[in-house]
């Protein structure tokens, strides 16, 4: 399969994109404090490296297949009460930092969909960029239990 060059130039950035992501979540549930928030962010970076490995499966030419639904979507309990901590400040922010990293990958998937000209590979991106907005959910989610989210 031969790819057009905005296409060779998009893939490029999306794999830019999920470097990215593989990176920061890893370093985040490194300095995450709560428990749950770490194992959260050690399950997504597993799942980011699986899309960057699926992005270059696209670049060497081949059409991946995508299996089923997305991810299980975790329960959390609240860690953090009302009150501002410093611990429940720095997780906040790890959050924030990845809530907006996972806005802006959304964003380059849906871009890239419309300009992909092969089937087989919009449904691929449009896969990758549901579990893209899955991430954004359970983060929010954390978020919301724990009186982060303003």
């Amino acid at each position: 399969m031969q790819l057009s060059q905005k296409e060779t130039e998009l893939l490029k950035d999306l794999k830019g994109q999920e470097k990215l992501c593989v990176d920061k979540y890893t370093k985040h549930a490194s300095c995450a404090v709560d428990p749950q928030l770490k194992n959260l962010f050690t399950q997504i970076a597993q799942v980011e490296q699986g899309h960057f490995n699926t992005l270059t499966q696209i670049e060497n030419g081949s059409v991946p297949q995508m299996s089923g639904g997305g991810q299980s979507k975790p329960t959390f309990t609240a860690t953090y009460n009302v009150g501002n901590t410093s611990d429940k400040q720095n997780d906040s922010y790890l959050c924030s930092d990845l809530l907006a990293t996972e806005k802006h990958a959304s964003g380059l998937y849906n871009t890239s969909i419309f300009e992909f000209a092969n089937e087989g590979l919009r449904n691929v991106l449009n896969h990758i960029q549901k579990e893209e907005q899955e991430h954004g959910k359970m983060i929010y989610d954390y978020m919301n239990v724990n009186g982060m989210y303003r």
